[in-house]
């Protein structure tokens, strides 16, 4: 099974978590209003409460379920790459240790070549200035351990953007549907639809800041998370290649 195919499937799996329960929350509530809907005409369902909120309130909710999308494509995607066999290959590591203690800085720099990434960028950044002196190789590799590691945090960053944008939108839907209460408390006359339609606009309030919430709770909690987890592999990965580049002290001593 490729890694797309696991990927669509977790993203499934999820969608399947997260949205079955509100969809059944949402067929309680009809449920529970279907005697007002019987006196009052309307519908104060959750998919009643979307269609009723007019374009901007539909343009939000889709919104925030594209924001949800996204946050659960990025937590599995960091599951999956936001781990140390794949930052710091193994294979990789033993390959570059064995070429070191030969003394064959060439045959470390092809290894690195052939499998791209944040590791190898940072050991060639070393390898391509072993000729420069010990001291701008340390130079360089922290330059580039910098920059990799900047790459990786900017990646994890967009899913605490995520999480940052969903409680915006509803905090957006709430104020909507606030000034449409306080806009039927202004025009309409008093009685069991203005209650109805007041009740209504509040409904909607109320429902895109839950729904903010539960995209945002999440996203946030897994950027933590996933920050952490990331912190520690960069922290293990610029150890390891200080390590692998002590040795080209040596390389330097007996090319001298």
């Amino acid at each position: 099974m490729s890694k797309k195919v696991r990927l669509a499937l977790w993203i499934a799996a999820i969608a399947a978590v997260l949205f079955v329960p509100a969809l059944a929350w949402a067929q309680e509530l009809e449920g529970a209003a279907l005697e007002e809907e019987a006196s009052s005409g309307g519908g104060m369902g959750l998919w009643a409460i979307i269609a009723g909120s007019g374009w901007l309130g539909i343009v939000l909710w889709s919104a925030l379920i594209l924001d949800s999308m996204a946050a659960a494509y990025l937590i599995i995607d960091f599951f999956i790459t936001v781990s140390p066999k794949r930052i710091i290959p193994d294979a990789l590591v033993n390959d570059v240790r064995e070429a070191m203690e030969q003394g064959d800085v060439m045959k470390a720099m092809q290894r690195c070549e052939q499998e791209p990434g944040s590791l190898s960028n940072i050991l060639l950044a070393g390898f391509r200035n072993v000729k420069e002196g010990f001291d701008v190789i340390e130079e360089q590799v922290g330059a580039a351990a910098d920059l990799e590691s900047e790459k990786l945090m900017q990646r994890v960053s967009y899913l605490n953007m995520c999480g940052s944008i969903a409680p915006m939108l509803g905090l957006l839907g709430t104020v909507q549907g606030m000034i449409a209460a306080f806009a039927n408390l202004a025009t309409s006359q008093a009685g069991a639809a203005q209650q109805s339609m007041l009740a209504l606009n509040i409904a909607q309030a109320l429902w895109t800041t839950a729904g903010g919430l539960v995209v945002a709770i999440p996203a946030v909690s897994f950027y933590t998370y996933f920050k952490n987890r990331l912190s520690r592999i960069i922290l293990s990965m610029e150890g390891l290649t200080l390590d692998l580049i002590k040795a080209l002290r040596n390389v330097e001593v007996v090319e001298e």
